[in-house]
């Protein structure tokens, strides 16, 4: 899954978080700088609440250039019931060349995951993830741009987050986005996935997604249902 654009932003996170330690920590691995830790244990450690940590904010900066390349090779395990641990952290608060570096690689990340046929990750998990930690919808959808792969995978993920939208529900998220982050994702798929989904022969799809461009109660009431 690597771009041009992502192999950069791995860089940039080896060098602005070279040497970074959580030196509070019980854990060796967290104090000890400049040492490979267990692959396991970066898999472990990012998706422990932060309640598990002295100092979290410090732990995911020690873990984050294994974490950023496990994300992009694909060897990073969650557990399934835990958020991402950077999704926890206030990294936007962190020095500049930090959070501009931590922004950048997630959008690279997300952005290489689009033009991939098979990403190494279920793609409503890419999209959960990257909007979890960026707290938004507004920076991947931007970057939701036509083309062979992105599109099928939109409609993969119409297809399963469909139905949930339509009861303006949150689609299976461990992610818990506000009300107008849902919104802001269900205008925007009842704006632009209509058309993108009929020339894959989704029709019907395309017709029930730009359903939620209305409000609940139009929603509902619109004649689609009486087909």
């Amino acid at each position: 899954m690597r771009t041009p654009e992502l192999t950069a932003a791995l860089a940039e996170i080896d060098l602005v978080f070279n040497g970074e330690a959580s030196p509070a920590e019980n854990s060796a691995h967290l104090r000890t700088p400049n040492s490979p830790v267990p692959p396991e244990l970066v898999s472990r450690f990012l998706y422990k609440g932060a309640h598990h940590f002295i100092d979290h904010e410090a732990a995911m900066r020690r873990l984050l250039p294994q974490c950023a390349h496990a994300m992009a090779d694909g060897t990073l395990k969650d557990d399934g019931y835990a958020p991402h641990g950077l999704s926890q952290a206030d990294w936007r608060s962190w020095p500049g060349p930090q959070a501009r570096a931590v922004e950048t690689f997630v959008r690279a990340w997300w952005r290489a995951a689009l033009t991939t046929a098979e990403p190494p990750y279920l793609v409503p998990d890419l999209f959960e993830t990257a909007c979890a930690i960026l707290g938004e919808v507004t920076g991947p959808l931007a970057d939701w741009s036509p083309g062979p792969e992105a599109d099928a995978h939109l409609a993969t993920c119409v297809e399963q987050w469909l139905d949930d939208l339509m009861l303006d529900r949150r689609p299976g998220f461990l992610w818990e986005p506000p009300t107008a982050t849902l919104t802001e994702l269900q205008t925007w798929l009842g704006a632009h996935a209509p058309a993108r989904l009929r020339p894959l022969g989704l029709t019907d799809l395309a017709d029930r997604t730009a359903l939620l461009a209305l409000p609940y109660d139009t929603r509902w009431n619109d004649p689609y249902w009486s087909r």
